[in-house]
């Protein structure tokens, strides 16, 4: 099983069954749709995911402009998601940013 998050970059519909044989419990996009051409949509991977059985969230952020209400959003989203949470955005650095600030603001579980 592993850790309780990871963090990752973009990833496609298709990689949904290898993140759930990973043991994965859910997922949570951080990517805003749209940041730059071919990527998978929201909607695309929302429904691969649901496909598979995990459970999914869309938290977008966008790169440099987090804000107090999306950490906070995205903490209530995480504590009460199944673990382990797999997550992820364009590079990996913004989900990873986000779920340190929350914890360093003592908003996790």
């Amino acid at each position: 099983m592993p850790n309780r998050t990871a963090f990752y970059a973009q990833i496609t519909p298709q990689q949904i069954h290898d993140i759930k044989a990973q043991g994965f419990a859910t997922v949570i996009n951080n990517r805003p749709d749209g940041e730059e051409p071919n990527q998978p949509t929201h909607e695309q991977i929302k429904q691969a995911t649901l496909e598979a059985g995990l459970a999914y969230y869309f938290v977008p952020v966008v790169a440099g402009q987090m804000t107090q209400q999306d950490i906070e959003t995205f903490a209530q989203i995480f504590n009460q998601a199944e673990k382990p949470v797999f997550m992820f955005c364009r590079s990996g650095n913004r989900s990873n940013i986000l779920y340190h600030t929350a914890e360093q603001m003592d908003l996790l579980d």
